[in-house]
């Protein structure tokens, strides 16, 4: 065997289609996983990281990175929706969706986290259940009124459930499918589940997106997978579901809603199917080049960043960082940014706060330590949720504080 064989940072294999045409295009470094918060006990100590190298398929435009995260890593998970108020109201209308389609069916959630979308779907009379390995989150959702099974998705999952609830009309799954290593299998559970004439919606970040709009930070050890549509209809043509329809969505910086059904209902499928894979082929998703060419971009991002940040500490001025999550903490660690430049991180979500980020071991602290402390500014991590923000902090900016946006490229605002 060789290196690359070796290599468990590195996949052989695309996750959706199978091909070997892989290119290694932005090798990000070690990072402990992104969720992975530090306690005061552990502040300090090493934590456990691996390799983060970020990978094309040229022949479906999957973007990737291996699978290293510990088996257990989902069971006990810090990251929830409802901190942003607009996941709440993106929430609510995929649960109007999704009970329209069921017409009274059952509608199952995979990755249902702390319930936020069934507790929409289930103001609206849905049937719903969730399911979720996080014995955390799934107490949270309970407490919502929302029905958790508590597990691991997967084939011996589907079938336990439809001989217990009966089949699925309606499957989501919102920005979960990215963290699937086996998608096959998984897949293949969607199928055990569904109805013969149901519907499975993923939404998940568009690739695409990504690419253009620099969002390398999308990219972290939970994150296996970054989509494209193309990758996508490879993945159910393998399996028997079939693309049938895409929403395309603002949230996170720019995403689909990708819907499936059984292939052996022959469904036409929308016209927007085939527009978005032509947007695909014209962006070069299967190019090396573009991948090259965003590597380069996201390299000089990082000298642009730091120079700034270097430039406002040499003046004497105080910065800390609004958000915590995941993308953000890819970005401090490729980048090298920590408490020598921040002082500390605020976040909305309570689970986060006392804790320090992963691999830099910035404090994070609720947001009200904005007004205690009054930093000069604000490096907004948590970017995609900028317009929000700057409602919250709004005391902060008219008392003269500034925010700074990492992506697409470095700005100070306003």
């Amino acid at each position: 065997m060789n290196k690359f064989e070796l290599d468990k940072s590195i996949r052989r294999t695309c996750r959706t289609c199978g091909s070997e045409d892989l290119l290694l295009f932005l090798p990000m470094g070690t990072h402990p996983p992104a969720n992975m918060f530090a306690s005061e006990a552990d502040r300090g100590k090493p934590q456990v990281a691996f390799p983060l190298n970020t990978q094309a398929c040229l022949d479906c435009g999957l973007i990737q990175v291996a699978d290293q995260v510990p088996a257990d890593f989902f069971t006990n998970y810090l990251y929830v929706p409802s901190g942003a108020a607009t996941m709440h109201s993106h929430f609510a209308e995929l649960a109007k969706v999704a009970v329209d389609k069921a017409d009274g069916g059952l509608i199952v959630d995979i990755g249902c986290n702390d319930g936020l979308m069934l507790s929409h779907a289930n103001k609206l009379g849905g049937k719903t259940l969730g399911v979720d390995p996080a014995a955390n989150l799934a107490t949270i959702a309970q407490e919502r009124g929302v029905r958790v099974h508590t597990a691991f998705f997967n084939p011996e999952t589907a079938a336990a459930l439809r001989e217990s609830e009966g089949p699925a009309a309606v499957i989501t799954t919102s920005n979960t499918f990215n963290h699937i290593d086996d998608l096959h299998g998984f897949t293949e559970g969607v199928l055990t589940l569904l109805d013969d004439h149901g519907v499975f919606i993923i939404e998940v970040p568009w690739g695409k997106e990504i690419l253009e709009t620099n969002e390398f930070d999308n990219v972290y050890h939970e994150h296996l997978s970054e989509l494209s549509l193309l990758s996508i209809v490879r993945l159910g043509e393998s399996v028997g579901l079939d693309v049938v329809d895409v929403t395309k969505l603002s949230v996170h910086g720019g995403s689909m809603r990708v819907f499936m059904q059984p292939a052996a209902l022959k469904v036409k499928r929308a016209a927007i199917v085939d527009e978005m894979l032509e947007e695909e082929r014209q962006a070069g998703m299967t190019q090396a080049a573009t991948y090259e060419e965003f590597a380069d971009r996201v390299h000089q991002i990082r000298k642009d960043l730091t120079d700034l940040l270097a430039e406002l500490k040499a003046e004497g001025k105080t910065i800390a960082g609004y958000g915590a999550p995941a993308k953000g903490n890819t970005l401090l660690n490729f980048f090298g940014i920590g408490t020598e430049t921040l002082d500390f991180l605020v976040d909305r979500n309570p689970l986060k706060q006392g804790l320090y980020s992963p691999g830099k071991h910035i404090p994070v602290l609720g947001p009200e330590a904005v007004a205690e402390k009054q930093p000069d500014y604000l490096l907004v991590l948590a970017w995609n949720f900028l317009d929000e923000i700057r409602q919250q902090m709004a005391d902060f900016e008219a008392k003269g504080g500034k925010f700074i946006v990492p992506l697409p490229a470095p700005k100070i605002v306003p």
